[in-house]
């Protein structure tokens, strides 16, 4: 009868076996701290490459150009707009400009249209005979063309003033001579008007020429 082959018993451990018995475990080894700091950057790479994804638009939007398009239109409809007012504005400036010379001329002729008549009678007047002329007819006549004188300039916005009487005002009277007076009241008043003064719508045109009282 043959011998049954003995096999030790290290020979039929298994590696497990192996592991324990000599006091190390199968379980592996824990990561060191390098490999933490490389996976956590690792993750932030991806976190990041995730967020940056999806914050950058994967294709362009048509928006901004279509409102580029709209500012370029209105822009150009403004500046149309603009070119048209100031061709209107000048258009119109223009016409006022005419209108208001229109009207001055019309103003200046009807002006001189008076004067022209008063004229006519200062001739007629200059006219008569010494013959056949009396001296009363005469001085009416030349009142006459006095008064149509005045109503033309009186129509054209002429004012004339006559200061008898009145306290000299230098502003608006020239005093051509001084006159003693005994009466205190009656100093630096005008005695006499050698020549009346004329004013246009407030502006003076010829200061009234007098005689002045003088006290003292």
């Amino acid at each position: 009868m043959g011998k049954k082959k003995t096999v030790p018993p290290e020979e039929t451990m298994t590696p497990e076996g192996k592991a324990s018995e000599e006091g190390t475990s199968a379980m592996p080894a824990p990561p060191t701290e390098t490999a933490l700091e490389d996976e956590a950057s690792s993750a932030d790479e991806a976190s990041t490459a995730e967020v940056e994804d999806e914050s950058i638009p994967t294709e362009p939007s048509a928006e901004p150009l279509h409102d580029f398009d709209e500012l370029k239109t209105d822009l150009s409809a403004l500046q149309d707009r603009h070119l048209r007012l100031i061709a209107e504005f000048t258009n119109y400036r223009r016409r006022v400009k005419g209108e208001l010379s229109e009207a001055w001329g019309r103003g200046q002729a009807d002006l001189l249209r008076s004067f022209v008549d008063a004229l006519d009678d200062l001739q007629r007047v200059g006219a008569w005979q010494a013959d056949n002329t009396t001296v009363e007819a005469l001085i009416e006549g030349v009142d006459l063309v006095e008064r149509k004188f005045r109503q033309a300039l009186e129509g054209a916005g002429v004012e004339l003033f006559d200061p008898v009487g009145e306290v000299f005002d230098p502003h608006i009277m020239e005093a051509m001579l001084g006159v003693p007076t005994e009466d205190s009241e009656e100093d630096q008043k005008v005695q006499e008007v050698f020549q009346k003064g004329y004013r246009y719508k407030g502006q003076l045109v010829r200061p009234a020429r007098v005689v002045v009282f003088k006290h003292g």
